[in-house]
């Protein structure tokens, strides 16, 4: 395994993160695994040198924070661990989501609670709020730092302009700053390179893209897309604008170039994430041990500037996703 620095926290991560919404409930999403088959890939992820683990309160309403913390069990010192808050958690409750002090401070308990953990080292906000002021969101969350609660705080995707106001605020204020920003961003969605990424680079933000295969599409060949589960029950998969543009030709370049140098088309998709240096780490989902092992070994895949260029050349801008 290798390890960064992640942003300017100090903290040393795994340049692969293993994503949890996986983990949790097929009620929820029928892709989704239970925790008797959750607890394998999570011990396997360790073993691989894995120390970074992406969940939220809102991924199986919950259960996906309570399943990581189970299996963290004993070790929970050794992991880095991120989760968030933002999206609704109870229909009755309007007060269960959103980026309010309110809403913050009791989902956080919530989330401290099914994890079992004092302390989350990475708290994030999952969307931006528009009904609340930064200001009062940012307060609450440097409150939540101050009493131990929580080590560093992060954000998800968002305009940059809105990121760019929330710095600038922390600054202005004294408040404890984002120091990650988790975007939407693969070789079928670069349109975070035009503003987004160029300024994390600039001010120092960790980066740990969500979504680093397209949901699944740049993991096998676009027309077996939708024989898979999730092609065929997940509509995130279908509303992200991966079929947009010339996104069938990326994915056959990915699916030659791996055929060319004996790896999956998955291993190709994250080399190149791997290959940018303003990511960290890309959060990878998996239902499987095989694919997280194949997702580990995308670190020893070496490309050429001239194989990265071929996979980028078709590239077409597309719709904004994931935050408008």
């Amino acid at each position: 395994m290798e390890y960064t620095t992640l942003g300017r926290t100090g903290m040393e991560v795994s340049r692969i993160c293993l994503g949890c919404m996986s983990f949790g409930s097929s009620s929820w999403r029928e892709w989704v695994l239970d925790e008797e088959e959750s607890h394998p890939i999570i011990d396997r992820a360790i073993d691989l040198g894995i120390n970074f683990f992406d969940t939220a309160n809102m991924y199986s309403r919950g259960e996906s924070e309570r399943i990581l913390g189970n299996a963290l069990e004993g070790r929970r010192d050794e992991a880095v661990v991120a989760t968030k808050c933002f999206f609704q958690m109870d229909d009755d409750d309007p007060n269960s989501g959103g980026l309010s002090r309110k809403a913050i401070e009791q989902e956080l308990e919530a989330s401290l609670d099914r994890l079992g953990m004092d302390t989350i080292d990475l708290y994030q906000t999952h969307r931006w709020d528009y009904d609340t002021p930064i200001e009062q969101t940012l307060r609450t969350l440097d409150d939540a730092v101050r009493r131990g609660q929580v080590r560093y705080i992060g954000t998800s995707s968002m305009w940059a302009h809105q990121f760019a106001d929330a710095l600038h605020m922390s600054d202005r204020l004294g408040l404890e700053r984002f120091a990650t920003m988790q975007n939407h961003y693969n070789l079928l969605y670069r349109e975070e390179e035009r503003e987004m990424l160029p300024f994390c680079e600039n001010e120092g933000i960790g980066v740990i893209p969500w979504s680093p295969l397209a949901r699944g599409y740049l993991t096998r060949p676009h027309d077996a897309f939708d024989a898979t589960t999730r092609g065929q029950s997940d509509s995130h998969a279908q509303s992200h604008p991966y079929f947009e543009g010339n996104g069938e030709d990326i994915n056959e370049r990915v699916a030659e170039l791996a055929d060319q140098t004996d790896a999956s088309m998955a291993q190709i998709a994250l080399a190149w994430l791997l290959h940018k240096e303003w990511v960290d780490a890309p959060i990878v989902g998996t239902t499987s041990v095989e694919h997280l092992e194949e997702a580990v070994e995308a670190l020893d895949i070496s490309l050429s500037e001239s194989d990265i260029e071929w996979l980028e050349e078709p590239y077409e801008p597309v719709s904004v996703s994931g935050h408008e």
